[in-house]
């Protein structure tokens, strides 16, 4: 396991620690890397879980703000950032991302978790949480449910592995924030964040996104059909939270309407000017987040 603790400069900030876990698939055992915040001996524990082409680095400012309430662990699924590649890209599926985690709790050694996951952090949250005995306690849904359009997926599938290589850190910016633009008006600063923890540096100075692009293999055999996931949502039985963006293309406020009269019967909040998906960097979002657990 590796590990490094990193203080921060600013006392106000928790805090983290880096760490991995072994996991397994039918191609081999693979890392899974994990950011941990707050106190270890915590019991209350939020699992936050990033979407398709992102990294757990994109929940550093919710982090910060519920460390002091929370054991906070922000997994990096396997082919994003610190994790490793699957040998086999056609692993990339639900199945094996909810069995990691299922590895990373146990890791963490408590009965039940907190859940919020964003997109495809959502999808594995929904299906874990629908397995009898589950062990999340809440569940924040960010801008996903269970009917997903095939022509959202395909503007995801247009860019997902696609991306250039890129000579400076602001080209990289630029390109980042070309294709995230639906996250909404994020600061400069919080773009630098998302654009230096996206990328890694390759032996010729040059930086790549920092993730596998074989995870695009399967995405788009997935992707070619709308995604139709209501059975699984209806076994849903813990308190949850829909979050959508409000010119979301990916979550239809239809589909919210219908989520909040099914299943888990949700409480739905919509984020004003975001699309897919809101990145709870500022406080206002935060707290959208932290008055649900706290209720």
């Amino acid at each position: 396991m590796a590990l490094s603790m990193v203080a921060p400069a600013d006392s106000e900030f928790a805090p983290f620690a880096e760490r991995s876990v072994a996991c397994c698939s039918p191609s081999g055992l693979h890392r899974m890397a994990y950011r941990e915040w707050g106190a270890r001996d915590n019991p209350r524990v939020l699992i936050c879980v990033h979407g398709l082409a992102r990294n757990a680095r994109d929940f550093d400012e919710l982090a910060r703000a519920l460390a002091g309430e929370y054991r906070v662990v922000c997994p990096d699924l396997v082919g994003r950032g610190r994790s490793d590649w699957l040998r086999d890209p056609a692993g990339y599926t639900i199945a094996q991302y909810v069995a990691d985690l299922l590895v990373l709790i146990a890791r963490l050694d408590v009965e039940c978790v907190d859940w919020l996951g964003s997109s495809l952090g959502g999808l594995i949250g929904m299906a874990l949480a629908s397995l009898d005995g589950a062990p999340i306690a809440h569940l924040v849904l960010n801008d996903v449910g269970p009917v997903i359009s095939a022509q959202s997926l395909k503007r995801i599938g247009d860019y997902l592995g696609q991306a250039p290589l890129f000579d400076t850190l602001a080209d990289a910016e630029s390109y980042i924030r070309q294709v995230s633009a639906p996250f909404g008006a994020l600061s400069d600063a919080n773009w630098r964040q998302l654009t230096e923890s996206s990328l890694r540096r390759r032996e010729d100075g040059r930086f790549e996104m920092r993730y596998d692009p074989a995870i695009a293999q399967s995405f788009r055999l997935a992707a070619s059909t709308d995604i139709d996931l209501w059975p699984i949502y209806e076994r849903i039985r813990c308190p949850t939270l829909l979050v959508r963006g409000e010119q979301s293309d990916l979550l239809s406020r239809e589909t919210a309407q219908a989520m909040a009269a099914r299943g888990p019967r949700p409480r739905v909040v919509e984020v004003p000017g975001v699309g897919h998906a809101p990145m709870f960097m500022d406080q206002a979002q935060i707290a959208i987040v932290s008055d649900f657990l706290r209720a």
